[in-house]
């Protein structure tokens, strides 16, 4: 096995947009100089994730989690480094050099990234079997014609075919060097119960492929092609590590550039209906694959858009059957319409006997309000009968008071009163009720994910479980890991002289080595071991990476400069009046450039290390970093005198000369609070007592100190 080189790694990183690679998950809204969306991590109805394409990084404010373009699709798709790495290199069409892992790194291979290459194995062989086999011609092909799918759709979704042979697929995998336990995890092989035996699992049958929304195979679906009644129509992938039925949706992969273009979502059944629409031209469409709406279907799909029409075709006890699953699309926040199709007539049997614009056309005039839908429906069934139509009213109610929107909700009670002919007091009585009861149940679920929910290692500063000295100190490391990660290599002043206004290059010194000269002299240590890996791979970098990247910068900055400046005075010399006026726009336009020159390396200076954290192949410091990186900055009320619209990089002598304080003031917190356990435990040992007492009373005399200075101005701002 082989492992992406540096250079090609850097490359990818470069290249990786990170709007583009998280519009490819989640439909951004353009707000200010970011791009907003609902978050993929967790489930909500208002939009919190932020993307930044100038920082490279995208962050949820509520829940905590994002990263740089390689950090967001690791989070979202549990993908390895590498694994994502090959994904944004897929994206961005860069060719990927390699080197080989050695025999220990070839050992510790991971195992969902084999099971993830056996299905790419698995599909690549079936599509073969299609079109290059005899009987996958004459048999899987002859189908999908029979059912007038194209080749461009049998392509697109790549159809494939499982030869009706013993172990086809198994000796194919086996010749590859595919362990015999991957064939039994992904469902591909099963084992006899007779001889134990392994045999192909889906041969005999049509293949329908299922993709995650990055396009990666994780399951397949496989319908049979015999008429005998006791053999099972379709067969599907069981639940593995890298396929949970729940959270995909089959063709959204395909669907979703079309969905968020539209912002609207098609649901429809089956696979088939599914490739019928797409040939007909219809992109937007996607598919529950014959089983019952799930919430983590729906979140997924939320990410993309939040209206969604429904089709069914014209058998009442289906549409019955499914009423649940759209009162979860409405509780999800979900905008619900729904079509009937003519009768006799489901998705794919309308696609095909009708051109793009006809379905289109149809679906237009046709689609309805979920909850009038709804009404019909129910009433229908219910007649005069006045205990059937009092459950009507009380299950319609109940789908009401699941739209989030006050709004929205009043007009649909107004609506159902005329419909239901009954008092709309009435029905707004109800749904205070029902709207009560489902506070309550999403208050009794919260409290029950409060108890059973994972500490997230992401979430540093959350942290609130340890005692109150070793909080402060954790918060105290992580505030100072803060600036190394968003400052580290830009310059602070050293000038403690208030009187004294200026300052020098002489005086100066970067953020990271005056962390490090402090921390140093006083021999202080992080605890926290991601603070630890930050500080010290960021010493690394500036010792042996830094001084040739900024090189580079200065080279790269250089040249612009000078072109800049080239063709500004070219263009001063046509357009100035005399000598005098040319001497003066030149020197301005110097100055200019000048201030350019400055900030664009300062810049540069700023973003090196964040930029590099962000994309860490270690899972500790990209984490932490993206927590970090993404903090605003709050002024201290100590410096409410200051002006309130002052950032971080206008203070940020003071601010990190201030956090170096405050952590060695929560050292000696935590100094203080280990000797008053020792004196608690000294046995009436007189002596040590006393010993240790004065060792507290000589450290509350150093935080005295650092208290004054803390509640002072402590360095001049460079």
């Amino acid at each position: 096995m082989k492992v992406i080189d540096k250079q090609t790694v850097q490359r990818i990183l470069d290249t990786a947009d990170i709007v583009e690679v998280v519009s490819d998950f989640v439909s951004l809204k353009k707000r200010g100089a970011n791009y907003i969306g609902l978050c993929p991590f967790h489930n909500e109805r208002t939009p919190s994730f932020s993307v930044s394409r100038a920082k490279g990084y995208c962050k949820c404010f509520s829940c905590g989690k994002g990263g740089s373009a390689v950090g967001f699709v690791m989070e979202l798709e549990q993908m390895t480094y590498g694994e994502a790495l090959r994904y944004l290199a897929r994206k961005y069409h860069i060719d990927i050099a390699e080197v080989e892992l050695t025999d220990q790194e070839r050992e510790s291979a991971n195992e969902r990234e084999s099971m993830l290459a056996l299905n790419a194995f698995a599909a690549e062989h079936f599509e073969h079997n299609l079109t290059d086999t005899a009987d996958g011609r004459d048999i899987g092909l002859s189908y999908f014609r029979h059912r007038g799918i194209n080749d461009a759709m049998i392509k697109k979704f790549r159809l494939g075919y499982a030869i009706d042979k013993s172990n086809d697929l198994l000796n194919a995998a086996l010749n590859k060097g595919f362990h015999d336990k991957y064939l039994i995890d992904t469902g591909l092989c099963s084992k006899s119960d007779r001889d134990g035996n392994l045999y192909d699992r889906f041969r005999g049958r049509v293949i329908y492929p299922i993709f995650t929304i990055s396009g990666r195979v994780v399951a397949f679906g496989g319908r049979t092609l015999r008429s005998d009644k006791q053999v099972a129509k379709y067969v599907n992938s069981p639940e593995s590590q890298i396929y949970h039925k729940s959270h995909e949706l089959y063709g959204l992969y395909q669907a979703k550039s079309s969905i968020a273009k539209k912002n609207k979502a098609i649901l429809v059944e089956g696979y088939m209906d599914v490739i019928s629409m797409h040939q007909a031209g219809v992109e937007n469409v996607i598919a529950s694959s014959g089983t019952s709406l799930t919430e983590g279907q729906i979140r997924l799909l939320h990410r993309f858009t939040e209206n969604v029409t429904v089709i069914y075709d014209s058998d009442p006890a289906g549409i019955k059957a499914s009423l649940r699953g759209i009162d979860m699309l409405l509780a999800e926040g979900m905008a619900v319409k729904v079509l009937l199709l003519p009768d006799g007539d489901d998705p794919d049997s309308f696609a095909q006997s009708h051109s793009s614009s006809e379905v289109e056309e149809y679906i237009e005039k046709n689609e309805t309000d979920f909850i009038r839908f709804k009404t019909r429906i129910l009433l229908k069934d219910a007649g005069n009968d006045p205990i059937q139509r009092a459950r009507v009213i009380g299950d319609i109610v109940r789908s009401i008071a699941l739209i989030s929107d006050p709004v929205t909700r009043t007009i649909y009670i107004q609506e159902c009163s005329r419909m239901l002919d009954i008092d709309e007091r009435t029905l707004s009585l109800q749904l205070e009720k029902a709207t009560a009861e489902n506070t309550e149940k999403r208050q009794a679920a919260d409290k029950r994910s409060a108890y059973t929910a994972p500490a997230e290692a992401e979430r540093p500063r959350q942290e609130i479980n340890l005692p109150i000295p070793d909080a402060q100190l954790r918060r105290s490391e992580y505030a100072l890991t803060k600036y190394i990660v968003k400052y580290g290599l830009l310059s602070i002043a050293l000038d403690m002289d208030d009187d004294d206004d200026q300052t020098t290059a002489d005086n100066s010194i970067s953020v990271l080595s005056f962390i490090k000269s402090e921390l140093e002299n006083d021999e202080i240590t992080f605890s926290d071991p991601a603070c630890d890996k930050i500080y010290r791979a960021a010493i690394d970098l500036c010792e042996n990476q830094w001084p040739s990247d900024l090189i580079k910068a200065q080279e790269n900055l250089d040249r612009h400069r000078r072109a800049s400046l080239a063709q500004g005075q070219e263009e001063i010399r046509l357009q100035a009046k005399d000598l005098a006026d040319i001497q003066a726009r030149e020197q301005q336009l110097i100055e200019t450039l000048d201030a350019e020159y400055n900030q664009t390396l300062d810049d540069f200076k700023a973003q090196y290390l964040e930029e590099i954290f962000l994309s860490s192949p270690d899972d500790d410091i990209r984490k932490t970093a993206t927590q970090l990186a993404a903090e605003k900055y709050k002024l201290s009320k100590v410096h409410t005198k200051y002006s309130q619209v002052e950032t971080e990089r206008d203070r940020l002598s003071e601010l990190v000369y201030r956090a170096v304080l405050e952590l060695k003031f929560a050292i000696l917190d935590s100094q203080i609070t280990e000797l008053n356990t020792a004196i608690s435990s000294t046995n009436n040992d007189p002596e040590t007592a006393q010993r240790l007492l004065q060792e507290i009373f000589e450290l509350y005399k150093l935080k005295a100190e650092f208290s004054k200075l803390l509640g002072e101005r402590i360095v001049n701002p460079l």
